[in-house]
């Protein structure tokens, strides 16, 4: 099976370049380019007035994580390799560099490997006495686990924009903790994916020709796990009535929102 054709220099080389690209190529922004930790360029004045928001993950999501760097947003994210998890030691370096007075939010995605290794650099963090505490976010109706829970999917990037919103504001790191919280656990949050196609990572065989020209998979994750169907491709309209009636399915897997509430 032949490669998927890819406009990289370096398929070894491809997260380390894109973030330097992004960094030379958006003024607010300025690199940790020993452990890939991306960081507001006011980094230090937005520590000292507020409750700092770190997140991250693995690359290959873009613009998640990256792209949400801003005023009310996101002060730092760190960057995995593609599909892989950051190290402890590369979020431990961005909660040492963005956690002020106030603390930092580390918002994570419910992943095993970011659930392991950002809970580790967040109690090493603790440890140093730095001020910091960490939120797990799963929002996929798609798929719940009895022991896992729900799959972190694109609904992470409104938890990044609310928590970012009160921060701003002034809200303390407790407050924004019990926020965050509160949408996960009472299911205020919900969302499903889906493809017409499936992802290629750099380097590796093209796996496109394993779907037919007229299918698509619902439900599948952000790596490319299973979903929960594949069928024939449908309309914008059609497709887009489908999945909000899913998410919002009176089951335990759906939110069980009524109309107008």
């Amino acid at each position: 099976m032949p490669k998927a054709k890819q406009l990289v220099r370096d398929s070894h080389n491809i997260v380390a370049d894109m973030v330097e690209g992004m960094a030379l190529s958006h003024p607010h922004l300025v690199l940790e380019p020993s452990e890939r930790v991306l960081l507001h360029r006011d980094y230090v004045a937005i520590r000292e007035r507020q409750v700092t928001l770190i997140s991250g993950g693995g690359s290959g999501h873009e613009p998640t994580h990256a792209g949400y760097i801003g005023e009310g947003m996101l002060t730092a994210v760190v960057c995995g390799g593609v599909f892989a998890s950051p190290s402890t030691q590369q979020v431990l370096t961005a909660i040492r560099l963005a956690a002020g007075p106030h603390g930092c939010l580390v918002i994570v995605k419910n992943y095993t490997g970011d659930r392991l290794n950002f809970g580790l650099a967040v109690e090493q963090a603790k440890a140093e006495g730095l001020k910091c505490d960490m939120v797990v976010v799963g929002e996929d109706v798609a798929v719940v686990n009895a022991n896992a829970g729900r799959r972190g999917l694109s609904g992470t990037v409104f938890v990044h924009k609310l928590a970012g919103a009160a921060a701003k504001k002034g809200k303390d790191l407790a407050t924004l903790v019990k926020m965050v919280n509160g949408l996960i656990s009472e299911s205020k949050l919900g969302t499903m994916g889906v493809a017409i196609k499936p992802c290629t990572l750099p380097g590796q065989e093209d796996t496109s020709r394993e779907w037919g020209d007229n299918e698509m998979e619902v439900g599948l994750g952000i790596h490319g796990e299973p979903g929960v169907a594949k069928c024939e491709q449908q309309d914008v309209p059609s497709l887009c009535r489908m999945l909000v009636d899913k998410i919002t399915d009176q089951s335990s897997v759906g939110l069980g929102l009524k109309q107008g509430s």
